[in-house]
């Protein structure tokens, strides 16, 4: 039985929920497991914590506060937008986009506001500033 370790490669099903039980993202949805290797940047450093000490075939439910899973929100990252820019296209608060960012890599933003000619845009992760528990069951471990 392999244990998890700081060097170990993973792959597991996860299951996020939010503090009422909703689901925010799973990979069962996906239909399949998430393979990475602990601190490649894949998860928090403070879910990689939570994983260390696990073994194949384990589950776990680990609830985190905010500040450990996706931080709290960051002013820098809500942007204001010209309405020119998005080409008539229909804005409606709530809608997630893609963005070119400075590297070229596509990055969502929501949309939070639009006010005249303005439109406000989010780039805060959707769980930015939510308690979340992580639901894990790990696959494997090398």
């Amino acid at each position: 039985m392999s244990i998890i370790t700081e060097n170990s490669t993973v792959t597991l099903h996860f299951t996020i929920k939010l503090k009422d039980g909703s689901v925010a993202d799973s990979t069962h949805n996906m239909g399949k497991a998430a393979k990475f290797t602990m601190g490649d940047g894949s998860l928090s450093p403070n879910f990689e914590t939570c994983l260390i000490g696990l073994t194949t075939g384990e589950s776990k439910a680990i609830e985190l506060e905010a500040k450990d899973a996706f931080g709290e929100p960051n002013p820098d990252f809500i942007q204001y937008m010209d309405k020119s820019r998005f080409n008539g296209q229909e804005l409606e608060v709530g809608t997630i986009m893609a963005f070119n960012g400075a590297d070229g890599m596509e990055i969502p933003g929501i949309i939070s506001d639009v006010t005249g000619e303005s439109v406000k845009v989010d780039f805060n992760h959707p769980l930015v500033g939510q308690d979340v528990i992580f639901e894990v069951e790990i696959l494997e471990v090398a």
